[in-house]
This record gives structure tokens, C-alpha cells and sequence, in this order.
């Protein structure tokens, strides 16, 4: 048999029809696509991490529990102590060791729609049921259709981003509290964006049993770490810590967190800037005609008027800027346009790109 015989008989024929996680190629561009924090480290601060990185033992395996880490990043974010931590290789290793704990259970992963792409890859990929939760036109929690849904699928497992990707909004906080105790599911609060959002829901972890938080370092400028954690009593985080690879958090990665930690104040600093930059941003884009719709992440959504976003889109790239084109993609998002929020320069860039569309020239 040939190579591609051995692979048709031997891989699930679900994985040979799907396609790989794209992401695209923005080499030389101004990168608005990825929600990423825009700013890189003063070079004082750069030199001390390369010489905290030149002191680490590559020669030897990171801490398992990243002890230290968790110390720093406990402290930071006011962890109580109480509740225990796991850390994963980014939100998506956390993603996939709750969704795995519901594999050949018959309980189903749920998550709103729209929302991040993950939870559902995931879910498909684990094979466990996913049960998408609409959201009204407003892009609030459906509050009877959520529950009535739940009563149906009793699910293992929900994730509810607050706020939302791609939606950019807070839910409604009574809402939110229906469905938490209206369930007998993990209900999973992923604070991805947190840092840019006037709620947080930490204490909700230690108010109700069924309650962890999700967080991750990659918004506050600390993608390229790959730190996502999971926060909550620590009956929960002893038996998601048995599913996680042993070393998962590599040694580089720790010193660089420890590092980052210990200079907080910049990153709090940076995220006060983005938030900043959100409001000229949303500003300047009403001004040409967008509908752009109120954000508490670092990224905003500006619907496309005359429903040419993919048009604008194109445009834009051939211009030089990234943005995530989201129209078709839900019906919610019809002419929508998901643009992070860079540097002013950055903005100031998109702003003129945007001027010279065919579309939207002035």
C-alpha cells in the first residue's frame, strides 16, 4: 500500500475532511487581525529578561507546577488563596482538557453563538456534542432559549467569554447569573479580555460551586508565552491537573512570566493605552460611516455600510493592513469587520487605507 492508502485507512475520515487552522500571513503588514497587545518591552526591560533567560537550565525539565510562576501571577491578579491555578500551553491546552473530560460522557460542550471558534473545533475534535446558545439581535444572552437548551442537552460543560469574541460585549450580568444557577454544568467564564473590561468575575469562582475563570496573558502583551490558566476551588483543578501533559509550561516561559510579573505596572499601563485607543478608534470610524458597535475587549467590530466588507477588506490587505473579515460567517456578523486596536500609528494607518477605498473614499 501506499502512503496515502495507509492514511485513508487510518485516519478518522472526519480529520481528512477538515482543514488545518489557518492563520494568515502578515509579513511586512500592519497585524490589526489577532488581538494581540501592539507594543513590545522598553529595551531595559528587554535586556533583563535576556539576562534572567541566559541564567535558565535548558538542560534540565521546568518545574512541573510551575510553582514560582503561579506565585507571581497569583499575586498579580489578586488570586485568593483559596483557589488553586492550572496553567496550560494558552486558553486552547485548557479548552481541550475540560472539553476531554467529557469524552464518551454524553454530555455536550456549550458555548454561545457567535463566539470563539475553539470551543467548538474542539468539541468536534474530542467528538463530545456541541450544542451552539443563541444570542438575541442585541448580542445578549437569549435568557429563555439559553435555558430552555440547557434543560434539553444537559450539557457537562459551558464556556461563556465575558466579554465576548467576537462580539466585543459584556452579557448582562442577571442573565448571566440565570444560567449559572439554573445548571448542573461546569460553567467556564473565560476573561480572555478582561484587562480592557469594566466587569470581572473572579469572586464568582469562590459564590458558586459550578463557577471556574479562565484567563490568559496573551492579550496583556504576552502572546508569544502561551499562558492560558484555569481558576477555582481546588477540588475542580486536582482533577483537570490529571489530564495535563506533564511539563506542559516550558522553562523559557516561566522565566519570562516571572520576569513579566515583576513589571506589571507596564503591562497595566499598555492595556490603559489600548483602552484609550479603543475610544479614538470607535471615534474615528463612526466618523466614515461604520456602525461600529460598543466594545469591552482590544478589539472592536465596525460593520462595513452598503454590505461591501468583503470589498473593504481586500482593500485594506492590499493596502498593507490586516483585519479579520467576519461577514458570512454568522448572520449576526453580516458586515462586520473585527479590527484590534493597535498603536495611534497603527490606527492612523488603517485610517488612511480606509480613506482611499473605492467604497468608503472621501
Amino acid at each position: 500500500m501506499s502512503t496515502a492508502d495507509f492514511v485513508k485507512r487510518l485516519i478518522r475520515a472526519d480529520v481528512q475532511a477538515g482543514a488545518a487552522y489557518q492563520v494568515a500571513d502578515a509579513s511586512g503588514m500592519v497585524k490589526l487581525d489577532a488581538m494581540e497587545n501592539p507594543y513590545a518591552w522598553p529595551e531595559p526591560l528587554r535586556a533583563e529578561l535576556a539576562h534572567q533567560l541566559a541564567d535558565v537550565a535548558m538542560n534540565r525539565y521546568p518545574d512541573p507546577h510551575a510553582l514560582r510562576t503561579k506565585e507571581a501571577v497569583r499575586g498579580w491578579m489578586g488570586i485568593p488563596a483559596h483557589l488553586d491555578l492550572l496553567f496550560g500551553n494558552g486558553s486552547d491546552e485548557i479548552i481541550a482538557l475540560v472539553v476531554s473530560n467529557f469524552i464518551g460522557s454524553g454530555r455536550a460542550v456549550c458555548a454561545p453563538d457567535p463566539s470563539f471558534v475553539m470551543f467548538r473545533v474542539l468539541a468536534e475534535q474530542y467528538r463530545v456534542p456541541f450544542v451552539p446558545l443563541p444570542l438575541t439581535a442585541e448580542c445578549q444572552i437569549d435568557r429563555q432559549a439559553w435555558l430552555a437548551a440547557l434543560a434539553d442537552t444537559s450539557p457537562g460543560v459551558i464556556f461563556i467569554p465575558q466579554p465576548n469574541n467576537p462580539t466585543g460585549n459584556l452579557f448582562l450580568e442577571e442573565d448571566l447569573r440565570a444560567v449559572v444557577t439554573a445548571t448542573d454544568a461546569l460553567v467556564i467564564i473565560d476573561e480572555a479580555y478582561t484587562a480592557f473590561s469594566e466587569r470581572e468575575h473572579l469572586a464568582w469562582a469562590s459564590e458558586y460551586p459550578n463557577v471556574l475563570i479562565m484567563r490568559t496573558l496573551s492579550k496583556v502583551g504576552l502572546a508569544g508565552l502561551r499562558l492560558g490558566l484555569l481558576i477555582g476551588d481546588p477540588a475542580w483543578i486536582h482533577e483537570f491537573d490529571k489530564l495535563r501533559l506533564p511539563y506542559n509550561i516550558n522553562i523559557m516561559t516561566q522565566a519570562a512570566v516571572q520576569c513579566a510579573m515583576a513589571h506589571h505596572d507596564l503591562l497595566e499601563s499598555q492595556s490603559i493605552a489600548i483602552r484609550s485607543e479603543r475610544t479614538r478608534l470607535t471615534e474615528l470610524l463612526s466618523q466614515r460611516g461604520f456602525d461600529v458597535w460598543p466594545s469591552q475587549a482590544n478589539f472592536v467590530i465596525a460593520i462595513v455600510p452598503k454590505g461591501q466588507a468583503r470589498t473593504v477588506f481586500e482593500h485594506l490587505k492590499h493596502s498593507g493592513v490586516l483585519v479579520k473579515c467576519l461577514d458570512g460567517g454568522h448572520p449576526l456578523l453580516h458586515g462586520a469587520l473585527r479590527i484590534t486596536v493597535g498603536t495611534p500609528t497603527e490606527t492612523d494607518a488603517l485610517l488612511a487605507a480606509l480613506d482611499q477605498s473605492p467604497v468608503l473614499g472621501r
